[in-house]
């Protein structure tokens, strides 16, 4: 094959959504492959991660990052092969991870770069359970969190790429741990597989009374990445001195209006006030990154002894990334969404 030829398929941001996001928000661009230079490195996408957070770098709104500009490839967490090297870290066939993105090829000078070695038997692994949504898993529960043995734990999504393992290691902290997700399977899935206490369906009409019924000695640490009515039946059960680590609001990430009802930031200003609760917000790699090392060594622990079992959803091809990432929106995903965008191996 004439490498000068081979495509580059890229993924843009081609409109803002209002509400939620549809396939006419994006457009699929083809270019060539880039060519690397000096001190940079040509990586080749094998594994893409869809995350939550990329739906608020859709907005053209102030927050933790800048927002993706019009006509730009869509923001993402990926793992890679070095294709071609100019760079004197980084050899071919070097395997990284990598922020390059919705598309097949990507530049990087080595700065945003992480190596995973060359002998690895589950590369994708980067992108959840070892990458970013454990890591999220591990600081926001443990050092906001703060679990005590025997204190009551509560985690929403509670199958997806954070929960699943916020309640794992809850577990493992000594904690009764009660999971909320939806449907059925994935609720079996987190007693049965995961080792929850307990695990509710958040589109049953009776949330907050079987929530109730089933923390008999309240909550004590509330991981939140859902919101919406799932942190209404939290609420009035929380006890004196709990925790509340606020990764995430996904149910609200579509949203164009206020929720219908009375204002309740009163209600919740009173609770942690009379509770002596506290609620914290953290962006992971912020306010963590430089403690990459102490969970990578212990996440690594756990998976080698069995504590930790972890599920991924893994969709095959660039081109269906669109709509899986409208799915995980909607909750249609059950484990850690990855797309395999190209081979493992060079050619």
């Amino acid at each position: 094959m004439n490498q000068d030829k081979v495509v580059n398929r890229q993924i843009l941001l081609a409109s803002r959504p209002f509400g939620a996001p549809t396939h006419d928000n994006f457009t699929l661009a083809k270019t060539a492959k880039p060519i690397p230079q000096q001190g940079e490195v040509l990586l080749r996408t094998v594994y893409l991660s869809l995350d939550p957070y990329m739906r608020g770098r859709m907005n053209d709104a102030k927050s933790y990052a800048d927002p993706v500009a019009l006509n730009e490839v869509m923001v993402g967490g990926t793992v890679c092969r070095v294709e071609e090297s100019k760079h004197a870290d980084y050899q071919q066939g070097d395997w990284v991870v990598s922020f390059g993105g919705w598309q097949d090829y990507s530049i990087s000078n080595g700065v945003d770069l992480l190596k995973l070695g060359n002998n690895i038997s589950n590369p994708s692994y980067a992108l959840g359970v070892l990458g970013m949504p454990g890591l999220t898993a591990y600081m926001g529960l443990l050092d906001i969190g703060q679990p005590k043995a025997g204190e009551t734990v509560v985690v929403a999504a509670a199958t997806g790429a954070v929960g699943s393992l916020v309640g794992q290691i809850a577990k493992i902290q000594g904690c009764k741990v009660i999971g909320i997700a939806g449907g059925t399977e994935k609720c079996q899935y987190a007693v049965d597989t995961l080792g929850f206490d307990a695990c509710l369906d958040h589109h049953s009409d009776e949330l907050a009374a079987l929530l109730a019924k089933t923390c008999t000695d309240g909550i004590d640490v509330y991981f939140e990445n859902v919101g919406g009515k799932v942190f209404d039946a939290v609420l009035p059960l929380l006890n004196p001195k709990s925790r509340i680590p606020v990764c995430g609001l996904i149910s609200q990430y579509n949203a164009t209006e206020l929720p219908d009802g009375p204002d309740r930031l009163s209600l919740l200003m009173g609770t942690l006030l009379v509770k002596r609760a506290k609620m914290q917000g953290f962006i992971v790699f912020d306010d963590y990154g430089h403690r990459y090392g102490e969970f990578n060594k212990a996440m690594m622990t756990w998976l080698s002894e069995g504590k930790i079992k972890y599920k991924e959803h893994r969709v095959e091809g660039l081109e269906n990334s669109i709509s899986s990432f409208i799915g995980l929106l909607e909750g249609k995903n059950f484990g850690k969404l990855v797309v395999r965008v190209g081979p493992d191996d060079l050619a």
